[in-house]
C-alpha cells in the first residue's frame, strides 16, 4: 500500500504535494521523523524495486500528525475515491464496457444478500 501506482509509472504528482505537506507538519509540530522514516522507505523501494510512492504512503504520518485515530485511515481513503468510484459505474451503464476489462468478476451471476435485520 503507497507504493507504485496502475497509472502514474514515474512520480506521482500528488504524493509530492502530501510529501511537502508531511515535512513542514513534522516540523511544525516536532516529529519530523515522520518525513525522514517516509523519506528512507521511499528511497530503498524505488531503488530496489523501481516503484515510487503514491498519494496514499504519506496519508498515514499525516493523519497520524493530526491527531486522527487510525480507525478513521481506512474510511478517509474511501470517501476519497466514492465520486470516482461512482463516475466509473456511471460511464459503465452508459457504455455497457467495464472501465477496466482485464478485472472481470467470475462469480456466480445472481446471489442473495440477506436483509439487515437477518444478518444479526
Amino acid at each position: 500500500m503507497g507504493i507504485g501506482h496502475r497509472v502514474y509509472k514515474t512520480e506521482d504528482p500528488r504524493a509530492a504535494v502530501l510529501r511537502r505537506r508531511c515535512r513542514e507538519l513534522g516540523v511544525q509540530i516536532g516529529q519530523e521523523h515522520w518525513a525522514d522514516i517516509c523519506a528512507v522507505i521511499e528511497e530503498v523501494m524505488l531503488r530496489e524495486k523501481g516503484l515510487h510512492c503514491n498519494v496514499d504512503f504519506y496519508s498515514a504520518p499525516v493523519y497520524n500528525m493530526l491527531g486522527l485515530s487510525t480507525d478513521l485511515y481506512t474510511p478517509i481513503f474511501a470517501l476519497a475515491r466514492v465520486v470516482g468510484w461512482t463516475a466509473h459505474i456511471l460511464e459503465q451503464y452508459d457504455n455497457n464496457r467495464l472501465i477496466r476489462p482485464l478485472a472481470r468478476y467470475g462469480g456466480p451471476e445472481e446471489r442473495t444478500v440477506p436483509l439487515l435485520e437477518e444478518r444479526h
